[in-house]
């Protein structure tokens, strides 16, 4: 389960710091608008990678425990 809890926090993180990078990339181009915006864009697609992946692990237990239940 620690490997699990690593691996929400990466998947959570590697968009925020990706797109944070891009924001601050792109300020010095443009701007200081377009870092805010891109730090909430990396939150919500960090978000997004979170639920699926545990959605898709607890499908994944759900199915076990039925199996369990039938056999």
């Amino acid at each position: 389960s620690l490997a699990m809890i690593s691996q929400v926090g990466i998947a959570m993180l590697v968009p925020i710091f990706l797109c944070s990078m891009l924001g601050l990339f792109l300020a010095d181009k443009v701007g200081n608008w377009l870092f805010i915006p891109l730090f909430f864009l990396g939150a919500l697609a960090g978000m997004r990678n979170v639920y699926v992946m545990l959605s898709a692990i607890y499908k994944e237990d759900d199915k076990k425990k039925n199996d369990r239940k039938d056999g």
